[in-house]
């Protein structure tokens, strides 16, 4: 097998092992705030969406050493690891607890930082400027699979019920954890490249899948790759892809969580209420996975840029915004176990409804794909912390969003997606236009 071929392998098998880990994730992120409304044990008085902000926030913290982790056990343990720790928080909805479910929503926090970051790494090292595109596009449409086949079983066992057993729970939720299991044993399938892209990428991650450490101790490695992280912050293009990584972290909370509650708290959608947010999960996993594909092919000869492809993303995401403010209660996010009998602007249709989930998807692999394509393209040289501080960003957002989810109607939610989505777009649209001179003189982490 030539060396592009291996690498091209490997590119695979990391988007099946995390299609296979968030089939599980997304799925459980999906019904998790509808699971527990619907728990008859009076001894847990767990929230969902607390959860969820938990998670986001401990994860944008541990972004910050994230990068030392990588350094020191390599990408392949880090991953592995991280898939621990993920199939162990879907386990805690088995028999649920309050406390296990609020400490496994730290610990995942953790492992999530070093698998994100892990995952970046592996990437740019199986890329090179010509095929980060591609392999970006590829990864990602891979693990949108993930929201197509959870949450099409959702909607298969959930249909027709308004109420979720404790039998339905369970059987739903050893399956998920089994699923993310078998996701965390592909990662020992990732074969070493035969040679890195650049002797820089080798020295910052210790990549290269299972090589030995050079001579340099693991600690000042570890050291290193935290004070680059933290110069990296301070950089002129990171700062303006920050506003955009802030957008994709506020809509990631509103399509993985917030949207799939409002559409099963609508009563006037009737006895399909439940099954309908697998429904809702199914076509925005149908609009990750259009969009990572199709734009993994433009980019491969990388002729129209990543702009158009931004444009599209936040245009498409618009138009969901205006549909969705138009056919869902206001009530929605915040709505009782009873649900809403309110109205909005029209009749809530269901055809509408589940249009705009695909829209959701297909605008956020609109950004996610360019981001992942331009900080590949970037940093080749030294991806982590690049990949880190994305990430780092992208949760404490999620996190606050995830938190103000409980609070505001749905009317504010959007309105605050629809401002950063704005200047997020137009602050990638400026690194965009600048990414070759930076890459002609070299990643030196000007500062502003």
């Amino acid at each position: 097998m030539s060396s592009e071929s291996k690498k091209l392998f490997n590119i695979i098998i990391l988007g099946v092992a995390f299609m296979f880990m968030f089939t599980a994730f997304q799925t459980c992120g999906n019904v998790a705030q509808t699971v527990i409304t619907n728990l008859n044990s009076t001894d847990f008085h767990g929230s969902g969406y607390t959860s969820m902000a938990i998670i986001y926030g401990v994860f944008s913290a541990s972004n910050l050493i994230s990068p030392s982790v990588v350094a020191i056990v390599g990408p392949q343990i880090s991953m592995f690891v991280s898939g621990i720790f993920y199939s162990a928080y879907i386990a805690v909805f088995i028999q649920p607890f309050t406390w296990a479910f609020y400490t496994a929503s730290v610990f995942i926090g953790i492992a999530a930082a070093v698998l994100w970051t892990a995952q970046g790494s592996c990437l740019t090292i199986n890329s090179d400027e010509n095929t980060i595109g591609r392999n970006s596009g590829v990864f990602w449409a891979l693990l949108q699979f993930s929201l197509f086949f959870g949450n099409l079983y959702i909607y298969l066992a959930w249909q027709g019920k308004t109420h979720i057993s404790e039998g339905d729970r369970r059987t739903v939720f050893i399956a998920l954890t089994v699923i993310s299991l078998v996701g965390t044993v592909l990662f020992f399938l990732i074969r070493k490249p035969e040679e890195s892209n650049t002797h820089g990428e080798e020295d910052s991650t210790n990549e290269n899948l299972g090589d030995a450490l050079s001579s340099q101790s693991k600690m000042t490695r570890a050291v290193d790759a935290f004070k680059r992280s933290m110069k990296l912050c301070l950089t002129k293009e990171i700062l303006l892809l920050s506003i955009t990584t802030a957008y994709t972290g506020l809509e990631l909370t509103f399509f993985s969580g917030v949207y799939g509650t409002c559409i099963g708290a609508v009563n006037k959608f009737g006895s399909d209420e439940k099954s309908l947010i697998g429904l809702s999960g199914i076509f925005i996993g149908i609009g990750e996975i259009l969009g990572g594909g199709f734009f993994g092919l433009v980019n491969k000869n990388n002729r129209f840029g990543r702009n158009p492809v931004v444009t599209l993303g936040i245009v498409v995401h618009f138009v969901a915004f205006y549909l969705i403010f138009f056919n869902m209660p206001n009530n929605a996010p915040i709505a009782s176990i009873e649900g809403t009998n309110d109205q909005a602007y029209m009749n809530p249709s269901k055809e509408l409804a589940i249009f705009c989930s695909f829209l959701l998807g297909l605008g956020d692999s609109c950004f996610n794909t360019q981001l992942l394509s331009i900080l590949g393209f970037l940093y080749s040289e030294d991806s982590a912390p690049a990949f880190a501080i994305f990430k780092f960003v992208q949760s404490i957002c999620a996190a606050v969003a995830y938190f103000y989810s409980n609070y505001l109607l749905l009317q504010w939610q959007l309105l605050i997606m629809v401002v950063v989505g704005f200047f997020g777009t137009i602050s990638f649209f400026t690194v965009e236009w600048e990414a070759p001179a930076f890459v002609a003189r070299g990643s030196d982490y000007s500062s502003i």
